[in-house]
């Protein structure tokens, strides 16, 4: 028969879990845990961050893809599993907190505990003799410098070092404002990398982003407005390559804390961001972008501007593709990729740049036509050429053509394709927009915690018990320290206390 479980095994099952839910063994345990459920947000490509790249994962991987993407993988921070180790964690925090809380406050509006029946039993244990017949109002004035205590008739009850269980405490409440801090980061923040050519600007604005990620709870309507104009790029490097200086000079034009419009003038360098609009503004890369123009077949301006060209190594040998789809009717698409050489020379038949300086440029392209795939309403990244439907432009010998041009060249399109012409180079740098409301908050809870550490392992937590017998105008004390945990000066601590008795105390026979 189907057994029914009664209210009271019920309730006795519920504060089972929840013993077990509070204790530090299941803390620990969810730590760990949520430290593992992160790693897939950093081994997998996560939707927020680069919605082309799961695109692409999904193309690749036609079955383990959308197993992957029903059990949260491409989404880790804000799936249900995460959520929940997170919640767990939070509030195991919480249910371990709260009675320990209680539990100081009572031993802070407890009197001290009564004084042992037998002292001797304590490895911090001294009795001595002395002929102060007030030795006990002596070691109370003492003890009172340092100590919460109680008089009893027989002696006294000391006690201190409950900054060590609040320094504990407060390590613990400052774990949970570090939860609340990073869990409200992940949902309000949001973060941007925009790349912005000299003379020309970036507005707060989601279309002018290259790559853009949010917390959920993020809105549009929750970016300031603000503008910056790239004025001027500098940069200087050793002559053995080694940059020295990277300079970026920006007009910024966004609302001063009066409400009023304003414009400014302002330097970013890689360690010294500015702010605008509640957002960090930093200098995070920089590189070449040199200005091309294609015509096509039929004699028309298909492109004409500047193309960044990304870095990709110390000496800014840079990579970078143009992809030119306006073109005049049945004609081809057209795409080129390839490389930007500040000092080009060759090694081992490669192109590679031989200094990141401006010594010999020369830009080296591979001519593609077809279809660039821009309308199969699938995300792509800018700076990359998807030749799946594009067929590589071959020279007479039947070998691909590799355009090699200096600025103010210009060259024929093999096939007849047109021309293009490499007229100018212009630099560009790259910033990265971060807004997040919890950076202050984050920082203020890890100073506390770490505060609050330092106070629990190196504050000692005492009690110390004296107690006094008068006979025949001697005064013997018996007195005795007990710590919580392992404390070296605990024997220190008693020969100070004695050591305010007015003259040398006489050892008398320990029990």
């Amino acid at each position: 028969m189907r057994r029914w479980y009664s209210v009271s095994e019920v309730i006795a099952w519920l504060r089972w879990s929840w013993r077990q839910l509070t204790s530090m063994r299941v803390a620990i345990f969810l730590l760990l845990a949520l430290a593992l459920a992160a790693l897939p947000g950093s081994l997998i490509p996560q939707r927020a961050q680069s919605p082309e790249k799961v695109a692409e994962f999904l193309s690749s991987y036609p079955r383990l893809g959308p197993v992957l993407d029903w059990l949260g993988a491409f989404s880790v921070y804000t799936s249900v599993w995460f959520s929940a180790i997170y919640l767990l964690l939070f509030i195991s925090l919480i249910g371990c907190i709260l009675p320990r809380t209680r539990d100081l406050y009572r031993s802070l509006t407890s009197p001290p505990v009564r004084i042992p029946s037998r002292l001797s039993r304590f490895e911090a244990y001294r009795h001595v003799q002395t002929d102060d017949a007030d030795a006990l109002k002596t070691l109370e004035d003492r003890l009172s410098r340092r100590y919460r205590l109680t008089r009893f008739p027989d002696g006294i009850s000391a006690e201190r070092g409950y900054v060590k269980e609040i320094g504990n405490l407060l390590f613990h409440y400052a774990l949970v404002g570090i939860l609340i801090a990073f869990a409200w980061g992940q949902l309000a923040t949001y973060r941007g990398q925009a790349i912005v050519i000299e003379g020309r600007g970036f507005a707060n604005a989601l279309v002018d982003y290259d790559s853009f990620e949010s917390g959920a709870w993020f809105r549009e309507s929750d970016l300031t407005p603000f503008s910056f104009t790239l004025d001027r790029f500098a940069s200087a490097f050793a002559p053995s390559g080694r940059p020295e200086a990277f300079r970026a000079d920006v007009t910024i034009r966004d609302t001063a804390p009066d409400g009023t419009p304003r414009e400014r003038a302002e330097v970013i360098t890689p360690n010294h961001p500015i702010e605008a609009g509640g957002a960090a503004i930093t200098l995070s890369g920089n590189g070449f972008a040199p200005i091309v123009k294609v015509t096509d077949a039929k004699g028309k301006v298909s492109f004409n501007g500047p193309v960044p060209f990304i870095p990709k190594d110390a000496t800014y040998t840079s990579r970078g593709v143009i992809k030119v789809p306006d073109v005049s009717a049945g004609l081809d698409q057209l795409g080129f990729s390839g490389v930007f050489l500040p000092a080009a020379a060759q090694q081992d038949g490669t192109w590679v740049s031989a200094h990141p300086t401006l010594l010999q440029p020369l830009l080296v392209l591979d001519v593609w036509r077809g279809n660039l795939g821009l309308d199969d309403g699938i995300p792509r990244n800018a700076f990359e050429l998807h030749t799946e439907k594009l067929t590589q432009a071959l020279g007479s010998d039947g070998t691909p053509v590799a355009l090699q041009l200096t600025p103010g060249a210009k060259a024929e399109l093999p096939g007849g394709l047109g021309t293009i012409e490499f007229v100018d180079l212009a630099r560009f740098a790259s910033f990265d927009v971060r807004s997040d409301p919890s950076l202050l908050w984050l920082l203020i809870s890890t100073v506390t915690a770490i505060s609050g550490l330092c106070i629990s392992l190196f504050v000692p937590r005492r009690r110390m018990w004296v107690r006094a017998e008068h006979s025949g105008g001697i005064t013997v004390i018996e007195a005795a320290a007990l710590s919580r945990g392992d404390d070296a000066g605990l024997q220190a601590e008693l020969d100070w206390l004695l050591a305010a008795l007015p003259q040398p105390p006489t050892p008398a026979q320990e029990d």
